[in-house]
């Protein structure tokens, strides 16, 4: 197998040094590039196509997350590692959401950032234990945040309908005039953002709305 081509960025001299070193000790990884600042940082890797690149999360002029986008954007190969001292769960949200294939603490030792690169080449992406959970509990708030709120007539009438049940069935069901139950399927459509019973199933299911 040949060697991993990467493209280390850190605007700190000594803790970029130790990294390449670090890569440079292992027979599967090749430094192609080291450099202090971000837009240094996606010169190097529009100028080499490595497999991965191993960036500092804040560095000056584009921080990581900016050249993960812009990597994604342009459709440039390369995945995008991000290392930060920075490990809260909405920051590591954010750099998933623009592209980068993996985060790791400042802290990782050596083994675990050459683990790391290499996962990522192979298409992984890296999360180190401690992030999980964060991230995790980050995307179930945002799901929750982005689901739509449905009174308990509205949750009714989904069921109803992921059922397939009819306008006249329901209002048998629920002793409501039929001029009744299309007011409130007309609500949820627009609550949903949909506009057919097979679209609103699917975002109610997207959004865990029918448990």
């Amino acid at each position: 197998m040949r060697p991993v081509r990467v493209v280390v960025g850190d605007d700190h001299p000594v803790y970029r040094e130790g990294v390449v070193r670090a890569l440079d000790l292992s027979d599967r990884i090749d430094v192609v590039a080291a450099v202090g600042d971000g837009h240094a940082a996606l010169d190097a890797i529009r100028e080499h196509s490595p497999d991965v690149a191993l960036l500092d999360y804040k560095m000056p002029g584009l921080d990581g997350i900016a050249i993960a986008h812009a990597v994604v954007r342009d459709k440039l190969p390369t995945r995008v590692l991000l290392l930060s001292a920075t490990t809260e769960g909405p920051v590591v949200y954010r750099a998933i959401q623009d592209g980068a294939a993996g985060y790791l603490s400042k802290e990782s030792d050596r083994d675990e950032i050459v683990a790391a690169v290499v996962a990522c080449a192979r298409g992984e992406n890296v999360l180190p234990p401690e992030l999980v959970t964060s991230l995790t509990a980050q995307v179930r708030r945002s799901a929750q945040s982005a689901a739509p709120s449905l009174s308990e007539r509205e949750r009714q009438i989904l069921r109803m309908i992921a059922d397939g049940k009819s306008v006249p069935e329901m209002a048998a069901e629920l002793f409501l005039a039929q001029t009744t139950i299309k007011t409130h399927i007309r609500r949820l459509y627009e609550k949903l953002e949909v506009s057919d019973r097979g679209a609103a199933v699917a975002k109610a299911m997207r959004n865990q709305l029918l448990e």
